[in-house]
């Protein structure tokens, strides 16, 4: 690559930062009120910075890579729960021989999905002893230090970390009803732009065998997605309320271990069949929608899809975040898959894409970009979560739930960026 090339790329990611920026600020429900430039300034350098000491310092990418045990330790446990369960659909020997060459297939919704349900009930017990709560705490104070954020909101981001969409919102339950509008709206940007633990190992699960070190890079996105979701929430609505959390007021508790492991099961089958349904919905409708397309006349020589469509428009996007304009169409095809429809499906099709389609750098632009919640289904469940625990800010939350579609889409393109600078700079 030549040193012009580089300087370009670099400038790509830097136009990229610039415009989330300022489109986050014109979208502000009251642009005079932005915060100070100083500290938007300062939030985008602790994103770089998070980025740098993350993915290029080895001791630090070391301690991040031993995660890979950890998830590899689990889908070993897990396979032999579903193997037992499933049969050679879950995992176990097939009772047929196969043909030569030919791989034991990998049956999504029997053998990787079921880590949804292990890691969910892995998660309550860990929080119910401690320990994930006392790091979600230690985030909390990061935050607060760092981007001088109240504590309701710094509790909230670092629960996102590990727990869902559903779950995270118990942790700060008791506030929801006095946090201001600004407070409410960074929660909801944080659950958006942020992925939970059983998430992150399905994702990198999904990514294995294309991304290197998938479960670090997913990690390392989701701790830079947590300055970018400030951000971003900050500037389309800012406020100056600040609600600080106690360790006198009720929030995600469970009566022993036992409940604590049924109950973390019970939410993990949810979310394992709400996955299964949205996969199979999601697939149908562009199917569907494809074959309306195919109805119109082709354009350069191709019969339309809906992956082009989205090709097209956000390739402009892409670019922007550091991806050669060569390889914008397809990785713009991922990201209107993944704002659109579902993050999930964008990865899968990301895992499915030939070798050789994104280089190195852009693959790892595009999984950063993907990485977030921020769908339509998901804005769903927010909202009726926050509406069953806070009932008299329920339309509050609801006429902002699209504001927090829109603001965690934007702080994961953002942390593309990020990765796009950091990974051609250092």
């Amino acid at each position: 690559m030549s040193v012009v090339t580089e300087v370009l790329q670099q400038l790509q990611g830097l136009i990229g930062l610039g415009l989330i920026t300022l489109g986050a600020w014109a979208l502000s429900e009251n642009r005079s009120a932005r915060p100070s430039m100083r500290w938007i300034l300062g939030a985008l350098v602790l994103q770089v910075l998070i980025a740098a000491v993350v993915v290029r310092v080895p001791l630090v990418w070391s301690v991040i890579g031993l995660a890979n045990h950890a998830v590899a330790a689990i889908e070993t446990a897990t396979l032999v729960g579903s193997s037992y369960m499933f049969g050679y659909t879950g995992g176990a020997p097939a009772p047929f021989q196969l043909q030569e060459g030919a791989s034991a297939p990998v049956i999504i919704a029997f053998q990787i999905l079921p880590l949804i349900i292990v890691y969910s009930a892995l998660a309550a017990l860990l929080w119910h002893w401690g320990v994930l709560s006392w790091i979600v705490r230690g985030l909390s104070w990061a935050l607060q230090r760092t981007l001088g954020v109240s504590g309701v909101v710094g509790l909230s981001g670092g629960a996102n970390l590990f727990l869902g969409v559903v779950e995270s919102p118990l942790v700060v339950r008791a506030y929801f009803e006095r946090m201001s509008r600004s407070e409410l709206f960074a929660v909801m940007t944080l659950a958006m732009s942020t992925i939970s633990g059983a998430i992150l190992i399905l994702y990198a699960q999904t990514l294995s065998r294309t991304v290197p070190d998938a479960v670090g890079h997913m990690i390392s996105a989701s701790l830079i997605s947590l300055p970018a979701a400030v951000l971003i929430a900050r500037l389309m609505v800012p406020g100056e309320g600040r609600t600080e959390t106690s360790e006198e007021e009720p929030g995600l508790r469970y009566e022993g271990g036992i409940d604590a492991i049924v109950r973390g099961t019970l939410d993990g089958i949810q979310l394992f069949l709400a996955v299964i349904g949205m996969i199979i919905v999601v697939f149908a409708l562009v199917s569907l929608v494809d074959q309306a397309l195919a109805l119109a006349p082709a354009v350069q020589g191709e019969a339309l899809t809906l992956r082009r469509i989205f090709g097209w428009l956000f390739a402009p996007l892409m670019w922007t975040l550091g991806v050669p304009w060569d390889q914008a169409p397809q990785a713009g095809a991922l990201m209107g898959t993944k704002t659109i429809l579902n993050e999930y499906v964008a990865y899968l099709d990301l895992a499915a894409l030939p070798a050789g389609t994104l280089d190195p750098r852009s693959q790892l632009i595009v999984t950063y970009a993907l990485c977030g919640v921020a769908n339509l289904a998901s804005v769903g469940l927010l909202v009726s979560t926050l509406g069953a625990l806070a009932p008299s800010r329920r339309s509050e939350a609801a006429a902002l739930g699209m504001k927090a579609w829109i603001a965690g889409n934007m702080a994961s393109a953002m942390t593309g960026a990020v990765i796009g600078l950091v990974s051609g700079v250092f």
